[in-house]
């Protein structure tokens, strides 16, 4: 026997729904994506079918305009994917939900551009101090070395996080610390 779905329960669906999108949009800031974005994603996650970007504007009362700009940023963290369906001509979105997927790509992204800048500024410190640690002022050198000692350590550091980088972008991680599907 099918059971009808009363008013009540669909409309506490629809509530947890809300209160779960919201609460990812409060946090979505650690991706590096806006609040509204984040709302954004919550509309496109519980959609019963991919949307356009009508519907977004539509459904979380924003302009084309911005559902463009949110969903490409959606796209560039692996967040959303193109959909498709037969007959329809406009672009359609739907969620990634391989969202070990997303926090890779966000991760890498945002952390290999840190390390990067990181390392270069290591160098150039470096390559500073290696022209200053001739000099005869005792403690002047005492200094010197001691900043060359911290940009090793430094340097150690950030090698290690292109490692833990590397495991991300070569999926190795999911094998140190697997999915949970």
């Amino acid at each position: 026997m099918i059971q009808k779905t009363s008013q009540t329960d669909l409309e506490k669906l629809y509530q947890s729904r809300e209160a779960f999108s919201h609460e990812l949009s409060k946090n979505i800031h650690m991706y590096g994506i806006t609040q509204s974005i984040g709302r954004l994603y919550g509309t496109v996650l519980f959609a019963d079918e991919p949307m356009t970007l009508d519907d977004m504007s539509q459904a979380v009362g924003m302009s084309k305009t911005s559902m463009s700009t949110g969903i490409r940023t959606l796209l560039e963290a692996n967040m959303v994917d193109r959909g498709w369906q037969k007959g329809v001509r406009k672009d359609l979105y739907q969620p990634e939900m391989d969202w070990y997927k997303s926090f890779s790509t966000v991760f890498v992204k945002r952390w290999k551009n840190s390390v990067d800048n990181n390392l270069k500024a290591v160098e150039k410190h470096e390559n500073l101090l290696t022209q200053l640690v001739d000099t005869e002022d005792e403690h002047l050198k005492a200094m010197i070395l001691s900043d060359l000692n911290k940009m090793s350590h430094a340097r150690k550091y950030y090698q290690w996080l292109q490692e833990v980088i590397q495991l991300f972008e070569s999926e190795e991680i999911y094998n140190i610390v697997p999915k949970k599907d």
